[in-house]
């Protein structure tokens, strides 16, 4: 017992020193991600403001600051608070034998550096489009994912406006990916961490790409903008678009679903005007008695 109190609290003491230390500037540049968060964001606000696609929506549009916190919230401070937790479940299954030597099934280690980065991208960017159809199809995952969609105007910052119980699923199943390949995590990592956040800020963002002929690889604002209509046909009711970086997993299982590309669809889900509009009651909304018509 003694052991796991000791791994909790240097890993939440060495999560909260790392963000400080971003935070003045004590990290490398190129592993920030506080401040690379930051510049990522003013990137693709500018974007917005200088090419919007709905024009009508203010620059400060409904919501802006709540999910401007949601990002430093989901990004820094709820992964500081649960980081012990994370290394008492590492050193838990370790200890009853499960390893990622037991689970690796592709080695990475003889692939040159960007085939490794490659297949790392690739491997944890299909873990994390069937954990997000997970949070659709299951009604106690859509209470939670529900904050997320409870967005009614579309903005970069909408990319890390969730709940904090979704990070509870996704983490679990990213580490699992990692653990396929061998717990082999790529030196450079932090490269596909920087291309997964700009991706997602764009597909969220006010501005009109579909990368052309790409479009069939790469998730993009009007695919995406779709995954949030309030409206879908009665066969798909449960969701569409559930790509985060890459969109061919939605074409290759069919989930695919991009009828215009206005950018004039009402977004968000029947019956959103129940959701609160204070975030710490956003974040106890999952929590409360599902009524009858959510079924």
């Amino acid at each position: 017992m003694e052991r796991y109190l000791e791994a909790f609290i240097n890993s939440f003491l060495g999560t909260l020193n790392w963000t400080w230390k971003s935070i003045i500037f004590d990290v490398p540049w190129y592993i920030n991600y506080f401040w690379g968060l930051i510049v990522l964001s003013f990137i693709v606000w500018g974007l917005e403001i200088l090419f919007p696609w709905r024009k009508n929506q203010a620059i400060f549009r409904k919501d802006f600051w709540l999910d401007a916190f949601y990002m430093f919230f989901n990004f820094f401070i709820f992964a500081i608070i649960i980081s012990g937790v994370y290394k008492l479940l590492g050193l838990f299954f370790t200890d009853i034998g499960v390893s990622s030597k037991s689970l690796a099934i592709i080695d990475l280690t003889s692939l040159p550096a960007w085939a490794q980065l490659l297949a790392f991208f690739v491997v944890l960017d299909f873990v994390q489009w069937f954990t997000h159809t997970l949070l659709h199809r299951f009604e106690f995952l859509w209470k939670f994912h529900k904050v997320h969609h409870s967005v009614k105007e579309m903005g970069f910052a909408a990319h890390l406006r969730y709940h904090w119980m979704e990070n509870i699923l996704y983490k679990p199943l990213k580490t699992f990916g990692v653990m396929i390949l061998g717990g082999f995590e790529p030196e450079q990592a932090y490269i596909v961490h920087f291309i997964a956040i700009a991706i997602g800020h764009l597909n969220h963002a006010n501005i009109k790409i579909t990368w052309g002929v790409f479009k069939y690889i790469l998730n993009n604002p009007v695919m995406h903008l779709y995954h949030h209509a309030y409206a879908l046909p009665k066969e798909r009711s449960r969701g569409v678009n559930f790509a985060i970086s890459l969109s061919l997993w939605d074409y290759l299982f069919k989930t695919n679903y991009i009828p215009e590309d206005s950018g004039t669809i009402a977004i968000g889900f029947e019956g959103d005007e129940e959701m609160p509009s204070s975030f710490l009651k956003q974040i106890s909304f999952g929590f409360r008695k599902t009524k009858p018509k959510d079924l």
